[in-house]
């Protein structure tokens, strides 16, 4: 029973998270046709509210080819590993004051080293595919990651010296009178940049660059095993988007009384705001080069970030002597 309990649980948060998923990809082509000034999908269903069932349902019924020369149980299990990898970080994200399914104390660590661990099934996709294409493509991944986790790492850590906790209410109740945003607003910035990155979104897509890798490490998958690594890109943005909220923008905190206004919903608004700044970057911004990306990663962020690191810490430690 106790397993029934936690099963269900488990899919009352997984099934939205897929749903917005989904939805996260009309709502992509829509704000990028309007931008272009052409129209996003509007044939199937009303003004196109059906194209994602329409896309998932085609990628369903294809044949999944598996390559002759590829680790066959390997190429599998990859697009299985980084999904649930994205999906499981959810289980530690609070919804409001009193809606989550999991909360511990090491919140953030925790959530730190579930994106880090995401590096390992691209790996293995493109390992496994025994494509040049693929490899190279993952060892961009891999690099880029792990250099974006570390500036990622030193803006959290400031956070952390702010807070004292790495709980995520005791990060949002902290900033019930003043969002971090305002007085860390360079960080703020350094950190949207920086999960653009971590999330391999545009313009930092170098590891799917279609001129150069042929989409990259995910080329010679199709049907589900593409559709399993598309549903994992999009789970992370709306993480990290949500993670954000919570560190930078006071998670379900509002101006508003509370009576009137839900808490989740304030956070959903929060956290919308972010996915819009992901899609308009990807429609404004060419893509970056590699050394171009890494010199900005260890030349520009890790420096700053350590900077500010040092600051606050110097800045909290004077003024606790004084007090």
């Amino acid at each position: 029973m106790f397993l029934l309990e936690k099963l269900l649980c488990f899919l009352i948060l997984v099934v939205p998270i897929l749903i917005s998923v989904a939805y996260l990809t009309l709502a992509e082509r829509k704000v990028m046709g309007s931008m272009q000034q052409r129209k996003g999908p509007n044939v199937i269903g009303f003004l196109g509210l059906l194209q994602p069932l329409a896309d998932g349902l085609k990628l369903l019924i294809k044949e999944t080819v598996i390559p002759t020369n590829a680790n066959t149980f390997s190429f599998v299990f990859a697009p299985v590993l980084t999904l649930f990898l994205s999906l499981f970080g959810w289980s530690l994200i609070p919804f409001s004051s009193n809606s989550f399914y999991v909360d511990i104390d090491l919140s953030l660590l925790f959530i730190f080293a579930v994106s880090s661990l995401g590096v390992y099934g691209i790996i293995l996709s493109g390992w496994s595919s025994n494509s040049r294409y693929a490899f190279f493509g993952s060892l961009r991944s891999a690099s880029q990651m792990v250099s974006y986790e570390v500036s990622i790492g030193l803006i959290l850590i400031i956070v952390l010296v702010c807070v004292g906790s790495l709980n995520f209410f005791s990060i949002v109740l902290f900033q019930e009178f003043l969002f971090f945003l305002v007085p860390l607003f360079p960080i703020f910035f350094m950190f949207l940049v920086s999960i653009l990155a971590e999330t391999n979104r545009a313009p930092f897509d170098l590891p799917e660059a279609e001129s150069e890798l042929v989409s990259g490490y995910n080329v010679e998958y199709a049907s589900m095993g593409f559709a399993l690594f598309f549903l994992a890109e999009y789970s992370s943005m709306i993480l990290m988007s949500a993670l954000t909220t919570i560190v930078f923008i006071g998670g379900w905190i509002s101006v508003f009384s509370k009576p009137f206004i839900l808490d989740s919903f304030i956070l959903a608004f929060k956290l919308s705001i972010i996915l819009f700044f992901f899609i308009w970057v990807r429609a404004s911004f060419p893509r970056y080069r590699i050394d171009q990306l890494m010199r900005l990663c260890w030349k520009v962020f890790l420096p700053i970030s350590l900077s500010f690191v040092l600051v606050t810490f110097s800045l909290l430690w004077c003024f606790n002597g004084v007090l």
